[in-house]
């Protein structure tokens, strides 16, 4: 397979937009064509997501050639799309939508250890060295709620440094929030929207995690969990305005399901490298390395599903990252934030690369179509 923005190998599951379908079709790749698996055992991905073995069952499907890869790749740039062939939408439908933050407790603690220091390296030092010598040289074995993360917590209280942030990175409960709605997220090449309030924000560059209503991981894609710094850095109960807006939760291209090539041990050693590009000449560029996280899948997963909530429609969760770009943009000391037509992407050798053109939430494309909409399609076609 010559496209760059897929992997070369495995299952792969997604969504298209097809002329002469009222409802979106679901899909697979099979080298460079495109093929529709859409049927009444599985008119949906969550449906897929929900069979005993979702790669077979994907593998086996038969369904008709809708197009070749490269065409629904350039036909699903935003303002590019020829609306007389099909172009890829976000690989998810019915499940819903979370995230996890403050996941990777090496980058947390140097953010809090620069804070702290305001500039003085000798300041710096000393905090690091206080930690260092708590947990060892490697923060990423630093296990949150365990002893050793119980230390950190109250050497940093002694110092008059501990937040909310802390006490979700390194204590024992994970931050999970909700990202979007179901049917809200967008897919490769759409546009994704930050609020016309914001003068600080960026993108997150992420593995997202596919989970079945049962709690079963059955699979991975890529995300961009969409983030407005200012916003949420006045207040954290706005972390709702901060990170659920039109089009600013960005999944794919396809969900990589889970067989015998491609597992959770994959996603754990992924490194995750964004890109943007900005229309003034700016790049920036960064790696978030999965090794690095604090919280496992697993555990990330068991604390967003379990006896203590159920998801019947099982759902994806954003896993975090370590990445929070500080380049300056704009002149010394401005730091970084986005300008509208910045291209996004995100991108591992095992998911592809899912890229995405910024713009306010108020222009980019509005969500219309809805879960009930779809039941009703599906409903009409036969499928349900």
């Amino acid at each position: 397979m010559a496209n760059r923005q897929v992997p070369s190998e495995g299952v792969l599951l997604g969504r298209a937009r097809v002329p002469g379908s009222e409802h979106p079709r679901v899909i697979t790749v099979r080298g460079e064509d495109i093929v529709d698996i859409t049927s009444k055992a599985a008119p949906t991905s969550r449906d897929i997501a929900e069979q005993a073995d979702p790669a077979a069952y994907v593998a086996s499907a038969k369904g008709p050639v809708i197009g070749k890869l490269h065409d629904l790749l350039a036909n699903s740039w935003s303002g590019k799309t020829d609306l007389s062939a099909p172009s890829l939408l976000s690989p998810i439908d019915l499940q819903a939508v979370k995230a996890a933050g403050v996941t990777f407790v090496v980058s947390l603690l140097e953010r809090v250890i620069e804070e702290q220091a305001r500039g003085d390296k000798a300041k710096a030092d000393e905090l690091r060295k206080d930690i260092l010598g708590l947990v060892g040289t490697d923060l990423s074995q630093l296990e949150p709620g365990s002893p050793a993360a119980m230390e950190v917590k109250k050497t940093l209280i002694a110092r008059g440094v501990w937040s909310q942030y802390l006490e979700v990175g390194i204590g024992p409960d994970a931050e999970i929030f909700t990202k979007c709605q179901p049917m809200a997220s967008v897919g490769y090449g759409a546009d994704v929207g930050i609020l016309p309030i914001s003068e600080w924000n960026n993108p997150e560059p992420e593995v997202a995690m596919v989970v079945n209503s049962r709690g079963t991981i059955v699979g991975a894609t890529l995300g961009n969990d969409v983030n407005l710094r200012d916003v949420e850095g006045r207040s954290a109960l706005l972390l709702g305005k901060a990170k659920d807006n039109n089009a600013s939760a960005s999944l794919g291209p396809f969900i990589r399901l889970f067989d015998g090539t491609f597992t959770i041990e994959t996603v754990k050693a992924a490194d995750i490298a964004l890109s943007v590009t900005g229309e003034d000449g700016f790049e920036l560029t960064g790696v978030s390395n999965m090794s690095q996280i604090s919280r496992s899948p697993e555990a990330i997963v068991g604390a967003t599903i379990g006896r203590h909530h159920q998801y019947p429609d099982g759902l994806v969760v954003y896993l975090g990252t370590m990445f929070a770009p500080v380049k300056d943009r704009g002149g010394a000391g401005k730091g970084f934030t986005h300008k509208l037509g910045d291209v996004v992407s995100i991108s591992t050798p095992s998911l592809g690369t899912l890229s995405n053109t910024v713009r306010l939430a108020t222009e980019a494309a509005p969500w219309t179509y809805g879960s009930s909409q779809l039941l009703r399609d599906l409903a009409k076609a036969g499928l349900l």
